[in-house]
C-alpha cells in the first residue's frame, strides 16, 4: 500500500500560495487604478486653476499650487494665451508614477484685453 496522506497538506499549501499571489496582484492593480484616477483628477483641477489665471499670467503658478495640494507633482505646464495644458504625476510607491494630462481655457465671457467682443 502506498501512503498518500501528505498530499492534502501539500495541496492546501500550494492553493494558499496561489491565493496569496492572486490577492497581491489584485491589490497592486487596485493601487495603480486609484493612482491613475488621482492623477486625472489632479490634472483636471490644475488645468482649471491655470485657466482661471490665464489672463493675468499666473496660470502655471496656480496649476502648481493646486497639483501640490492634490497631492501630485506638476511635471509640465504650457499656457498659450487661449488655454492651459498640464501634465501631472502621482507616485505609486515602488511601481512608478501615474501620469495624466488635462487642458482648459478661460471661463466663458472673459476676453483678453484688446480682444473684440
Amino acid at each position: 500500500m502506498r501512503r498518500e496522506g501528505g498530499f492534502v497538506t501539500v495541496a492546501v499549501v500550494g492553493l494558499a500560495a496561489v491565493l496569496v499571489a492572486v490577492g497581491a496582484l489584485v491589490a497592486t492593480l487596485g493601487t495603480v487604478a486609484v493612482a491613475r484616477h488621482r492623477a486625472a483628477a489632479a490634472a483636471d483641477l490644475a488645468a482649471l486653476a491655470g485657466a482661471r489665471h490665464l489672463l493675468d499670467g499666473r496660470a502655471c503658478d496656480a496649476a502648481r499650487r493646486v497639483a501640490k495640494a492634490a497631492p501630485a507633482v506638476l511635471e509640465d505646464c504650457r499656457a498659450d494665451g487661449t488655454s492651459v495644458t498640464v501634465r501631472v504625476g502621482v507616485r505609486v510607491g515602488a511601481l512608478g508614477t501615474a501620469r495624466a494630462r488635462a487642458r482648459a481655457g478661460p471661463p466663458a465671457g472673459r476676453h483678453r484685453p484688446g480682444d473684440a467682443g
